[in-house]
């Protein structure tokens, strides 16, 4: 890897165009003509912009996992500490990064001209992106197989129909355990509850025979849906209509990007916008229900539980999940926020963003919790027996639950269609990212070629997620989710704060954003000066600290994964992290100084063309250049030190 593949300029300062000739047409067909930008092109609206970063952030785990979070941590309770961490930790992240992206225009690889010595965190961040764009698809795959599937009534998963192939141990009733029961004259009978209930008998210790039980909507997951094997060592076959919707889903994804941030800015009109029409449908549906309330109750209501407000554990789990569910560490609020116009309020679209995901998730455990809550009901046990998180809940618990319903293709047909679009929304972020980071990479040969370069990343990433759509798919998945969402985003967010923070200056980076949105009183600053230096990093340390010492190996139900899976998403974590130090070493070696401390300080000097992208934007500061090629001051006392 050569140095000019490392800095990611691709073009000088000097190439940078601000305004086409009035009788000349747009460079790219991504770009209108009314764009700031000529060469990268911008939003169509700030409408197009909102949207996209709205859907970027409200995913599936708004859906399927924040409910579960809060009822299992205290109910109502659990929003006090989630409300703390979206302030300590999830705002002054998003503000970092959409204002880091605004700044420069560029992707999350050629924005680290900032501190060329951290490339390797761009580097990192694309390589999770991509992993983490072939497994969601499959998720959207899964969806969309469930969606089609809803086309028909009953749902094939309201009873355990014999045309889809349930056996013997499918019941919508659980069994009641039998008894190995010791008579009189010594022999041993084989009898159910019913029977010991009749005689007056009871069941010994050790003497009850439990059996085999599986739901209709579980049976159907694994069996029909799934196919699954027993485990991650037998892999099966390819599913092939799985396998044909992860090529519809992907069809989508491409055809929506075909024009970049231009075509899929229009297409978010309908994708995030949608789940708010069903959740409001669902919801209003689901409390009109008989046992509705107990649900809610469990969830944020009065069985709410202060005293966990004393576990720690509760604490980390708002922490981790305010961090995922706004996108941050993985690159897309960087990218997206580099086809803003440069002048764009970045901090006014932080708050208006955080807002609306942190309300939606509370709004979907109305929605989810009200139908569980009847559910329960009408099964007669507590909401705890079937409330479920992640792949339970969205193909599991809450299709049975809907199954039940009157009108039950219909409630399915809608759920279904909202986790598509909830989706999709985060896919066309992810996907807008991978290809921004290689046109800014090669900006000559690729930024008119967007449509080819599109094509060829969707189908190159349905390939690779073929392994999701075999029989042991989930547990690919499932691994996957596992090892490459969690300790390399925090790694990853924590050295963006000390990059931005430490090295590069937290008073210059105030200054640039100064630059873009206007000058701010100390007390404005004062805040996200205390969060981006201290408060923010130390959270983050904490969090991937505790998260390491309290490891334990990934499962998939009561399925355990080999040791080599294990050794697997390791390697896997290992591999994304690796560039930061790899970048940062070839860094130094190519930096000028005659000592190691003077060529630490000449790699973390910001590259002589950073700055706003345009010409017109740079002003003073970066015309001139006195801060954009000056040692940062940490860097500058290391050197003065050993001299």
């Amino acid at each position: 890897m050569n140095k000019g593949q490392l800095t990611s300029s691709g073009f000088s300062r000097n190439d940078h165009q601000t305004q086409p000739p009035k009788d000349m047409a747009p460079i790219h067909e991504h770009v209108g003509e009314s764009d700031e930008n000529v060469e990268r092109g911008n939003w169509s609206s700030k409408t197009d912009y909102l949207l996209s970063v709205i859907g970027c952030a409200v995913g599936l785990g708004n859906v399927w996992r924040f409910p579960f979070l809060a009822y299992r941590n205290g109910g109502g309770a659990f929003l006090i500490p989630y409300t703390l961490m979206l302030a300590l930790a999830g705002m002054p992240m998003f503000f970092l990064e959409s204002s880091f992206g605004q700044f420069a225009s560029l992707g999350p690889i050629a924005v680290w001209k900032a501190v060329p010595m951290l490339q390797g965190v761009g580097i990192t961040m694309v390589i999770v992106i991509i992993i983490a764009n072939i497994a969601y698809s499959c998720v959207i795959a899964y969806s969309l197989y469930y969606l089609f599937a809803s086309f028909q009534s009953p749902l094939p998963w309201a009873d355990c129909f014999s045309w889809w192939g349930a056996d013997e141990t499918c019941s919508r009733i659980p069994k009641d355990p039998l008894c190995n029961l010791t008579l009189d004259d010594g022999y041993f009978e084989i009898v159910n509850t019913t029977w010991l209930q009749e005689n007056n008998e009871t069941c010994t210790n050790g003497s009850e025979i439990y059996v085999p039980h599986q739901g209709p909507s579980e049976q159907y997951w694994d069996e029909v849906a799934l196919r699954r094997t027993s485990s991650m060592d037998e892999t099966g076959e390819i599913v092939w209509y799985l396998a044909l919707c992860l090529l519809l889903a992907w069809l989508i994804v491409g055809t929506a990007l075909s024009k970049g941030i231009k075509s899929s800015g229009k297409v978010v009109y309908f994708t995030a916008t949608f789940p708010y029409v069903v959740l409001t449908i669902l919801l209003i549906r689901g409390v009109t229900l008989e046992g509705a309330y107990k649900g809610i109750e469990y969830y944020i209501g009065s069985q709410s539980d202060f005293s966990k407000l004393a576990d720690a554990e509760v604490w980390k789990d708002a922490a981790t999940q305010i961090f995922y569910s706004l996108a941050v560490g993985w690159g897309n609020l960087i990218t997206l926020s580099s086809y803003n116009k440069f002048h764009n309020n970045c901090y006014r679209d932080t708050i208006i963003v955080c807002v609306v995901n942190c309300a939606t998730s509370v709004f979907a455990g109305f929605s989810i919790f009200s139908i569980l809550g009847h559910m329960a009901h009408i099964q007669d046990k507590p909401v705890s027996e079937v409330a479920q998180s992640g792949f339970g809940l969205a193909f599991i618990a809450y299709p049975e639950a809907l199954a039940q319903l009157p009108w039950a293709p219909l409630w399915s047909i809608l759920f279904f269609f909202m986790l598509v679009t909830l989706g999709l929304d985060t896919q066309f972020a992810s996907l807008e990212t991978i290809t921004t980071t290689l046109q800014d990479q090669f900006p000559k040969f690729l930024r008119s070629k967007h449509l080819y370069l599109t094509t060829g990343i969707s189908l190159l990433l349905y390939f690779l997620g073929l392994v999701y759509v075999t029989q042991a798919g989930i547990y690919w998945l499932n691994l996957f989710d596992y090892f490459c969402t969690g300790w390399i985003l925090i790694t990853v967010a924590l050295l963006e704060l000390i990059g931005l923070s430490w090295i590069y200056g937290i008073n210059r980076f105030i200054k640039d954003i100064e630059m873009m949105i206007g000058e701010k009183n100390w007390l404005f600053w004062f805040w996200w000066r205390a969060c981006w230096f201290f408060i923010s990093p130390c959270l983050l340390a904490t969090i991937l600290i505790w998260s390491l010492a309290t490891f334990a190996p990934p499962t998939y139900g009561p399925v355990e994964y080999p040791v080599w899976a294990t050794a697997l998403g390791w390697c896997m974590i290992i591999f994304s992290i690796m560039w930061i130090p790899i970048v940062a070493i070839v860094k130094i070696a190519e930096a000028e100084g005659s000592t190691l401390c003077q060529k630490i300080s000449a790699a973390c000097t910001s590259a002589p063309d950073w700055g706003p992208y345009l010409e017109q934007h740079r002003g003073e500061r970066y015309n001139n250049r006195p801060d954009s090629t000056q040692a940062p001051h940490c860097i500058q006392l290391l050197a003065t030190a050993e001299m």
